[in-house]
């Protein structure tokens, strides 16, 4: 009997896996450069706005539009300006956001 449940414990861990593969998810956790490029890069090359150059994600420009703490950055995602797409919980969960923000206040300075 133990030995059915050990094999059925195993085949579901495996299946759990194999479909986290399929959906294009690696059962290692993404970092906030790797989760920044795939959500940000494309309209915040290097730290920039391609919408509003006045809005840059470098810490002068952050700390002008009172975005000062990793929380702050959150809040812009969850609920941003005009111009930049919403990124809800279901799109991003919450540690997403998170290693995200935490990602841009490491990177521009």
């Amino acid at each position: 009997m133990k030995k059915i449940l050990l094999t059925a414990l195993a085949s579901g861990a495996v299946l759990a896996f194999a479909a986290a593969g399929i959906a294009g998810e690696s059962p290692k956790a993404r970092g906030g450069e790797e989760l920044f490029k795939e959500h940000c890069a494309v309209c915040h090359p290097d730290g920039g706005n391609i919408v509003n150059p006045k809005k840059t994600l470098h810490k002068a420009d952050r700390e002008a539009n009172a975005i000062k703490t990793a929380a702050d950055i959150v809040g812009k995602m969850r609920n941003p300006g005009p111009g930049m797409s919403t990124f809800d919980k279901a799109a991003l969960p919450d540690r997403d956001a998170k290693k995200i923000a935490e990602y841009i206040i490491r990177t521009f300075k």
